[in-house]
């Protein structure tokens, strides 16, 4: 096959040889995230995924599509980028995962202004690794290198489909008055409120992500990019146990005061007592630095609470200790009251 030469168009600023070398520098670890469920390699029109029918009674098929968000531009600050290729792969999987579907298969987009390496290479590690992690095949990508679009900064988003049996779809429809919230720790922002925190730590602050502070122990970018938590092994283990799940609000971007509504019935509100649940230092430095209010804290960030179960009152010790078997920091912090999807932080 004859090979054409793209000088002018790698003068305009896209350099498709480049994107072609890394990608195939990429191929072999691509292998690490397959299920003998697809029918082709990386590198198709479309991605192929034979769904084994025989499996299901009645299955449905879940799907979900996010960004990373501004914790980008954190990554560039401190020239790390594998981690965001976990944080936009366990994004997907929590999102899909609190209607209890099982992840299938993942795709990635990059928008980037000009391709350079390692940050290509690191991103897709990173995403190959977390697909890998939770037996997720990763089934294709694009990456679009859009020089006068995007500067030096680039986007990231993941689009993912699961599947669960239709009987077992965790829908939140069977939340009462009476049940119990239990909340599950997450390691810090995740990725949500990045543009709130930088304001604050880089801006107001001055801080640099090499910044050292006592209180964290640990430096401003470390604490800031830690990688969003895939809350998945603790809903396996909640289906193996047969635990009484009745709903699952993922605490992402509008904190417990948008997140927990989107799964409460009519009738039902939820009150939250956090005061002895532990807060990642990350969020009482940003919060006390910028001196923001509690309504909103709790609003911007996820403030320590990852994901909240809803369980009949019987199940709560049962759940936070499937929880803690999983490996996560669980415990009970609330409960659901009479109300029109109203949720009261104390």
């Amino acid at each position: 096959m004859t090979k054409a030469k793209s000088d002018f168009y790698r003068e305009s600023g896209v350099d498709i040889d480049l994107a072609a070398r890394l990608l195939k520098k990429m191929r072999s670890k691509f292998k690490k995230a397959k299920r003998p469920e697809m029918l082709a390699p990386i590198g198709g029109f479309g991605g192929l995924f034979k769904l084994d029918v025989k499996k299901y009674k009645s299955p449905v098929l879940v799907s979900s599509i996010d960004g990373v968000g501004t914790k980008i531009l954190v990554s560039m600050m401190a020239d790390q980028y594998k981690g965001i290729g976990f944080d936009i792969v366990n994004h997907c999987i929590n999102d899909i995962a609190v209607q209890g579907a099982e992840p299938l298969y993942f795709l990635d987009y990059i928008g980037i202004g000009k391709l350079r390496s390692p940050l290509y290479e690191e991103v897709l590690s990173g995403i190959v690794e977390a697909c890998a992690n939770a037996n997720c095949a990763l089934l294709g990508g694009e990456t679009a290198e859009m020089p006068g679009m995007y500067g030096e900064e680039f986007d990231l988003v993941g689009v993912i489909t699961g599947v669960v049996e239709k009987d077992k779809l965790i829908t939140g429809e069977k939340i009462r008055p009476g049940h119990i919230a239990v909340g599950i720790s997450s390691n810090g922002l995740h990725t949500n409120g990045y543009s709130l925190a930088r304001k604050v730590l880089f801006e107001k602050c001055e801080y640099t992500v090499k910044t050292e502070l006592k209180e964290l122990g640990e430096s401003v970018g470390s604490a800031l990019l830690k990688s969003h938590t895939s809350y998945l092994p603790a809903i396996k283990e909640a289906f193996r146990t047969k635990l009484q799940l009745h709903g699952i609000a993922h605490i992402t971007g509008g904190g417990l005061y948008d997140n927990v509504p989107r799964i409460l019935p009519r009738g039902a509100g939820v009150v939250f007592n956090l005061k002895t649940f532990p807060i990642p230092p990350i969020f009482s430095l940003i919060v006390e630095s910028g001196n923001i209010s509690k309504e909103e804290a709790y609003r911007v960030f996820n403030m320590g609470v990852g994901m909240v179960w809803f369980i009949p009152e019987k199940e709560a010790d049962k759940a936070v200790k499937v929880c803690k078997k999983a490996g996560f920091n669980a415990a009970i912090i609330g409960e659901v009251v009479k109300g029109n999807k109203t949720v009261k932080v104390q």
